[in-house]
């Protein structure tokens, strides 16, 4: 029987640019229970699925995506009440006033570390 991960069946948007962390976050939503939408490594492929998906659950975003921050993006989820926490090497103080209020995962990223925030998140805010 599986630990409920608070990750089944919810729709996950990924935006990362490193390829190989990008693919162990998609897989270790997905062996959470989890759909990954994506991922993508722009913040122009993220704002498009961001406006094309009628749902999306959750989210984990990089928050420098080769030279560009993902803040709009967070905004755009922000603004569809999605849940999302910042995967980083920046240290807090490099990440805006507006946004101390949100979770980060510390790069390098540890193996499930993504997956059990993220559930952690999304179980806090279900309840």
């Amino acid at each position: 029987m599986r630990v409920d991960s608070g990750l089944v069946d919810c729709r996950i948007l990924v935006v990362e640019d490193e390829y190989a962390l990008a693919e162990d976050i998609r897989r270790e939503l997905i062996e959470a229970g989890a759909i990954v939408v994506g991922p993508v490594p722009t913040i122009h492929k993220a704002m498009r699925l961001v406006e094309a998906e009628a749902r999306i659950d959750g989210a984990v975003l990089d928050i420098n995506l080769g030279g560009e921050m993902v803040f709009p993006v967070a905004e755009a989820l922000r603004a569809r009440s999605v849940p999302f926490l910042f995967a980083t090497g920046y240290d807090s103080g490099r990440t805006p006033e507006a946004y101390k209020d949100i979770q980060r995962i510390e790069k390098p990223v540890t193996p499930g570390e993504a997956a059990r925030q993220l559930g952690r998140l999304l179980r806090s805010v279900r309840a």
